[in-house]
């Protein structure tokens, strides 16, 4: 049998976009000829995956579709959700519907991860295949490139059939206690799922009982229409708002980890955003997006919807001008050099890899005292992205007006 993929697809991306009411869902943010979407439907192809399954929201129905068409898959189901009610009740139906026989293997993706080596990622659950039962639950652990923050950690130890029985999750912790975790060989966790149909049935059965019931009832009263069941709304706004990891992993003791070392990333911060850009920039880069000024020069890489990305080279001893902006707030991640920043009343030096964020209206500057260039990818986010919105308060090129 083969394994069935399921896409959830159903986030707002409320992160990206803090201060914006027009907050773009990541998984449809254009980043150059290719979304976050798109390539998960890309990753349903292999020939180890039978059809896709889509479980998203009334609002994203005409962008999933659109996804579809492009991605020329023929063959899906998308389930709707009425309400936004987390990943339990999403899970849930998804797996309840008809045209999926009890002992399936499913495998859960999220709509809005980057993989690579999918090569390696899709050998490893075809190996682990025939270990899911009717209890048990498989989550992937990435091994850490960074004791980040921003994501949650699990740590496993090892049982028998060299499978890894995961004993303990720890949620987004501080670095200081990510970096203690990665000593005792904890992974991120990735946020996806592989298991069968029958498993997830008797995990909610057993451990949200009224999470199960309701969906039961908002499958059962769904309406099928063209390759979309649309959820019964009267049943499905009774289930409890729950995560799956919460509702159900947190509280089952049949967790097994499939451990992978390969680039991965959710994208979920605009850190992220710019790592990914600056390692694929050769891609983005054009000569008549180069822009040279006194301290330096900046390359446009990318404009999307409401977001530049940009990369900074700033020479020895350059200094850009002291300013502000009224319609953008900037991300910056430090590729090279050690800059000296300037925020607001402070100033402090910054490494490589650090990450600086720009509010609106903050003023600030950035200056390079040492000998080799300074190199920073920015972003800019905001409803106007152009050199006009750019307030100068001291300037030693004589910029100041």
């Amino acid at each position: 049998m083969k394994i069935r993929p399921v896409i959830l697809c159903g986030g707002a991306g409320t992160r990206l976009w803090p201060n914006s009411k027009n907050h773009q869902a990541k998984q449809f943010i254009d980043f150059g000829k290719w979304t976050l979407l798109g390539k998960t439907l890309e990753r349903t192809k292999a020939s180890i995956y039978d059809a896709p399954i889509i479980s998203t929201n009334k609002k994203y129905l005409k962008e999933v579709k659109k996804h579809l068409k492009i991605s020329k898959i023929r063959k899906y189901k998308i389930v709707l959700e009425p309400a936004k009610k987390n990943t339990a009740p999403a899970i849930l139906c998804t797996a309840l519907i008809n045209d999926i026989p009890q002992d399936q293997p499913l495998m859960f993706f999220t709509a809005d991860h980057l993989i690579e080596k999918m090569n390696v990622f899709n050998k490893a659950i075809n190996k682990n295949k025939f270990n899911l039962t009717d209890q048990n639950i498989f989550i992937f652990g990435i091994k850490p490139t960074s004791s980040s923050s921003e994501y949650g950690y699990f740590v496993t130890k090892k049982i028998k059939k060299n499978i890894n029985k995961v004993i303990k999750f720890i949620e987004k912790p501080k670095e200081t206690k990510a970096k203690q975790v990665i000593k005792q060989k904890g992974y991120w966790n990735s946020g996806m799922f592989f298991l069968r149909k029958d498993s997830i049935i008797n995990n909610f059965k057993k451990k949200q009982p009224i999470i199960y019931k309701n969906c039961v009832n908002a499958v059962k009263k769904a309406k099928l229409k063209s390759n979309t069941y649309y959820l019964n709304k009267a049943s499905f706004i009774k289930a409890t708002s729950k995560s799956f990891d919460y509702a159900i992993l947190e509280k089952t003791k049949q967790v097994n980890a499939i451990k992978l070392d390969i680039p991965w990333s959710d994208l979920g911060s605009w850190k992220e955003i710019l790592k990914m850009y600056d390692k694929n920039k050769n891609k983005y880069i054009k000569k008549k997006n180069i822009y040279h000024r006194p301290w330096g020069k900046y390359t446009n890489l990318f404009k999307g919807k409401e977001f530049l990305i940009k990369e900074l080279f700033v020479k020895s001893n350059g200094i850009l001008s002291l300013q502000k902006h009224h319609h953008r707030t900037e991300h910056w991640l430090v590729t090279q050099g050690n800059p000296k920043i300037t925020l607001n009343k402070d100033s402090f030096i910054k490494k490589p890899n650090e990450h600086i964020f720009i509010p609106l209206q903050a003023i600030h500057r950035i200056q390079n005292l040492g000998k080799k260039p300074v190199k920073i990818i920015e972003a800019q986010v905001g409803s106007i992205l152009k050199e006009t919105d750019i307030v100068r308060y001291q300037d030693v090129y004589g910029r100041v007006k």
